[in-house]
């Protein structure tokens, strides 16, 4: 029997009168039918929201005492965990990836945030000062973070329960309402969360699941809601241009982390074995659907043929498409639309006068695995600074690899983007790391190494790479207003 996601509105499930199907990229078979939330459902869902948080009935969430509601909250969190195992099955049908990789990087990791933003919450202390003198008045000032309200949560396909953890955690701690707009390449995980949810003394509205599409559908209507108090959401940069006009409407706040053209620096003194290990990961990890994940690497020239050797050595040993491998493998891309445009920007290489030396096509499994999306890890040569391949970002397991003389050269050649959100340098001398690493024009510089983050770190974006802060108290602060009562003091003469 097919399964069936429906949207989680007040405490109630509820189908509408339009499904979607959503099929496994790696075989190509119906995972579900979801039900697609209409302009009513995303209204009800805020409606309820509102109310809950900041409305009429804030008494039993927004209102409550800190105390209270992380109680609540790492209750639910106990309950999440032990769903652990269903949440990493439905983010692997809904993926095709390893549960090896699910497993290790989402999982019991993604389940613990909400404890890490707890914990952190009782970290964000209230102000109090007295004053005096100011027009002849005294008096004193308390400062203390309020619900905002309603925030949309809407999330990519990538890394889905990660990415739900990282934005319902943060609001729903502060008070909020968090309404979760997952992707529709992946209900799965969210449908499960909100399973959680339901069993859980989280109030009715306090949280809600909406699945659909984005313009003209539940994530349109949920974007241009007057009541959406503010809009945390990660994806494509074009996508979270149109959020941001949304937004604009109401002047809601907005938390963007948006795409990268990420590169890598490995210069003459860098240790190889750890430059093949880390920019396997950087380059291949899920199959380079990481909004981190390195798609240009510049090598000195002294080093660049042993590196070519090295990472075809390692490109063309990766393991694909085998869910039960228990270690490094990747898994399809997450859709064949998705591959298509992939492919399409792989093509261009042999186009613009540049070369393969690994991968470049489509992968022959002679089994149901050829109704997937699977593509080959790719790594090119060659290309010219503007070529296709080399300006925009893929989204795949593709690396292209360039050739640099001096640190001054590399340093422009990075920064030639629109985009800024990491990078890794790779190098031995400690001083040049940590002298190169802050012009670089990105939101977070690895040394030696690639996404070895503490989720409750800042995490920011430069130019097309997104707008505004998150990770942590950051998180917390987007998630809530801080609010400044102050009391006049009366004396003698006053």
């Amino acid at each position: 029997m097919t399964k069936e996601l429906k949207n989680f509105i007040a405490g109630e499930w509820r189908a509408s009168g339009h499904t979607f199907e959503k099929r496994s990229p790696f075989d190509g078979t119906l995972v579900a039918m979801v039900h697609e939330a209409n302009e009513d459902m995303v209204n009800d869902a805020i409606i309820a929201g509102h109310d809950i948080s900041i409305g009429s009935q804030s008494k039993l969430w927004g209102a409550l005492s800190l105390k209270e509601r992380l109680a609540i909250i790492h209750n639910f969190a106990d309950k999440l965990l032990a769903r652990v195992d269903d949440l990493v099955e439905a983010d692997v049908a809904d993926t095709g990836r390893s549960y090896w990789q699910a497993r290790t990087f989402d999982g019991a990791r993604a389940v613990r945030l909400f404890k890490a933003y707890a914990d952190t919450a009782l970290t964000m202390e209230d102000r109090s000062s007295q004053f005096g003198g100011e027009l002849g008045f005294k008096g004193m000032w308390h400062t203390s973070r309020r619900p905002k309200g309603v925030i949309a949560c809407i999330c990519p396909w990538n890394v889905p329960l990660l990415m739900a953890a990282m934005k319902v955690a943060p609001a729903l701690v502060m008070g909020n309402a968090a309404i979760l707009k997952p992707s529709e390449e992946t209900p799965s995980s969210a449908s499960v969360l909100a399973e959680v949810v339901k069993e859980s003394n989280i109030p009715d509205g306090a949280f809600a699941l909406l699945h659909g599409f984005g313009h003209g559908s539940a994530g349109g209507f949920l974007t241009a809601h007057p009541k959406v108090d503010a809009i945390t959401f990660t994806g494509e940069s074009s996508t979270g241009s149109a959020i941001m006009k949304s937004a604009a409407n109401g002047l809601r706040e907005v938390s963007l982390e948006l795409g990268g053209k990420n590169a890598a620096i490995v210069f003459e003194d860098a240790t190889m074995d750890h430059v093949a290990e880390g920019m396997r990961r950087s380059s291949f990890f899920n199959c380079g659907q990481i909004c981190f994940c390195t798609e240009r690497a510049y090598v000195h020239r002294s080093r660049f043929e042993e590196y070519v050797d090295r990472m075809s050595d390692v490109a063309n040993s990766i393991v694909i498409g085998d869910k039960g491998y228990d270690g490094f493998n990747i898994g399809p891309l997450i859709s064949r639309e998705h591959r298509q445009k992939v492919k399409g920007l792989l093509d261009t290489v042999c186009e613009d006068g540049g070369e393969f030396v690994a991968g470049g096509s489509i992968p022959e499994f002679g089994d149901e695995r050829d109704n997937g999306a699977f593509i080959q890890p790719s790594i090119a040569l060659g290309l010219s600074e503007d070529a296709r391949f080399v300006k925009n970002e893929v989204f795949g397991p593709v690396i292209h690899v360039a050739p640099f003389d001096d640190e001054e050269e590399v340093i422009a050649l990075v920064n030639d983007t629109e985009y800024g959100l990491a990078t890794s340098i790779w190098t031995e001398n400690n001083s040049r790391a940590h002298r190169v690493a802050p012009r670089i024009r990105v939101g977070h510089a690895w040394i030696n190494s690639w996404q070895i983050r503490d989720l409750l770190s800042p995490l920011t974006g430069a130019g097309a790479s997104g707008i505004g802060e998150q990770g942590g108290r950051l998180s917390l602060e987007f998630s809530s207003l801080p609010q400044t009562v102050t009391t006049r003091i009366f004396g003698e003469g006053q």
